[in-house]
């Protein structure tokens, strides 16, 4: 059973959007400096800033991962796979930083049968009924 992982990048569609406060003084001096022309926009500053810290904190995430043992980037998990899992007896415990997709064929009672837990640092794109059924293994 092959792991269906890749690594991301931010594409159209491929971003997950989020809400942040910022205060007045610090929105301030965002928008000062995409006047200046230093930044195309207020989100270009963000994911420049968010790209600088996490480029400052890359060994400490890379040593986190390998710890953990997480998959980074996209990983999907098919059908195929979960009823391969089923057959084999098996279980698991789905650990990603990025994105992790259950396909929408996946029926809520195949994901309970072989699914023990899920960690998903990013995002987790599954049906509503998939979701709701693995509710109590979402950490």
């Amino acid at each position: 059973m092959a792991a269906e992982i890749q690594r991301m990048r931010d594409k159209a569609g491929e971003t997950e959007k989020i809400t942040i406060n910022v205060g007045f003084v610090d929105l301030g001096h965002i928008d000062l400096l995409v006047h200046e022309g230093f930044y195309s926009n207020r989100t270009d500053f963000i994911r420049t800033a968010i790209r600088n810290q996490l480029a400052a904190h890359a060994e400490a995430v890379r040593q986190s991962i390998v710890r953990r043992t997480l998959e980074l980037g996209l990983r999907r998990y098919s059908r195929e796979e979960l009823e391969a899992v089923k057959a084999a007896g098996g279980k698991l415990h789905i650990q990603v930083v990025g994105l992790a997709t259950i396909a929408e064929d996946v029926t809520p009672e195949l994901a309970l049968s072989t699914i023990e837990s899920i960690t998903v640092l990013g995002a987790l794109h599954a049906s509503k009924a998939v979701k709701t059924a693995l509710s109590d293994r979402i950490g």
